[in-house]
C-alpha cells in the first residue's frame, strides 16, 4: 500500500460535526470567489471533515484559505515477528479554493524491526490534490477525485526508491440522522523492485459511522486490496475506531485495524488528532 491513512476521522467526523456543511449551509456560488489568497470567512466554513482515523477518505475539502493538521501521536503495526512504529505522521492540508485542497503527507520518524534487523529513519512523502465534484456545501451525498504522487524521501531503506502514485475516488452519504456511509475506490501504481516495473493495485473500502452523542462517535470499516501481480492477490482488513470532539475544530481519535486475509498487518493501532485553523 502506498500511503499511510492514519497520517491522514473522515466519514465519522463529518457525521459528528454536521454532514456536508454548517447549520447555515453556505451558498456554494457565493464561496466560489474565494481562494488561498482571498480566504473564505470563518463564519462560512463548512463543518470540519478529516481523512482519519478510518482508511476511507473524505470527499469534503478544506475551505479556501483554511489550514488543517491531521496527525497520529503513534501508529503501531505488528505481523508475526515483525513490527513497525511511526511517530507523529502528519497530513497537512491547505485550502486552495472552495472545492479544492492540497495535502502533504509525511512520516517524520519510522522504526521498523523484522526480527533480524532493526532500522529507523524518515519515511516517504506524499502530495495529494483533493477536488470535490459535488456535495461539498450541501446536505446529502458528496463525491471527490484525489490524484496523488509519492516521492521517495525515505532514509535507511524505510520506504521505496521510485516515484509512485495513484487515484482515489471517495464518496459519502447519510443513511439517517445518526448513521453515515462512506465508500472509496482507489488505483495505485506501485514500483516492483524485483522486475523493475510498475504493478497496479486496486483498493475498495466501505465504512459505517455512528453518532453516539453530539461529540462522540464510532465506526466499523471493511477494506479490500486486490494485487493481480502478487503471489497473494487479495487482502482484507477490518477496522474499528472512535472520535471525540474536544473543542470546535479539534477532534481526538483512536482505532485498530485487523488483518483478516492476505498480505496485511495482523494488528495495527493508532491514535491522533485533527485540528483546523
Amino acid at each position: 500500500m502506498l500511503h499511510n491513512r492514519h497520517a491522514h476521522p473522515t466519514l465519522l467526523a463529518a457525521l459528528l460535526l454536521g454532514f456536508g456543511g454548517n447549520a447555515a449551509h453556505a451558498d456554494t456560488s457565493s464561496k466560489s470567489e474565494h481562494t488561498l489568497w482571498n480566504p473564505t470567512p470563518r463564519s462560512e466554513w463548512r463543518s470540519m471533515s478529516a481523512d482519519r482515523p478510518d482508511f476511507t477518505e473524505s470527499p469534503y475539502t478544506v475551505d479556501a484559505g483554511a489550514f488543517q493538521l491531521e496527525m497520529s501521536f503513534v501508529d503501531y503495526s505488528q505481523t508475526d515477528d515483525a513490527e513497525s512504529t511511526t511517530l507523529a505522521p502528519i497530513n497537512f492540508k491547505v485550502g486552495l479554493r472552495h472545492d479544492m485542497d492540497i495535502q502533504f503527507v509525511m512520516d517524520p520518524f519510522v522504526i521498523s524491526d523484522d526480527g533480524t534487523q532493526k532500522i529507523d529513519g524518515v519515511g516517504d512523502t506524499q502530495i495529494r490534490l483533493k477536488m470535490n465534484l459535488w456535495g461539498n456545501d450541501s446536505e446529502g451525498d458528496a463525491f471527490a477525485f484525489m490524484p496523488f504522487v509519492q516521492i521517495p524521501t525515505s532514509t535507511n531503506g524505510i520506504g521505496g526508491d521510485e516515484i509512485e502514485g495513484g487515484f482515489i475516488f471517495p464518496y459519502a452519504t447519510t443513511l439517517s440522522e445518526t448513521v453515515g456511509l462512506g465508500l472509496m475506490f482507489e488505483t495505485d501504481f506501485v514500483h516492483n523492485e524485483t522486475e523493475d516495473h510498475y504493478d497496479v493495485e486496486y483498493v475498495g473500502t466501505g465504512v459505517f459511522g455512528f453518532e453516539i452523542t453530539e461529540v462522540l462517535g464510532t465506526y466499523v470499516e471493511g477494506i479490500g486490496i486486490l494485487r493481480p501481480d502478487a503471489d497473494e492477490e487479495f487482502t482484507s482488513i477490518l477496522g474499528v475506531g472512535v472520535t471525540y470532539e474536544v473543542a470546535t475544530d479539534t477532534v481526538l481519535d483512536a482505532g485498530c485495524n485487523f488483518g483478516l486475509e492476505g498480505d496485511a498487518d495482523d494488528f495495527n493501532f493508532f491514535t491522533g488528532i485533527s485540528i483546523r485553523y
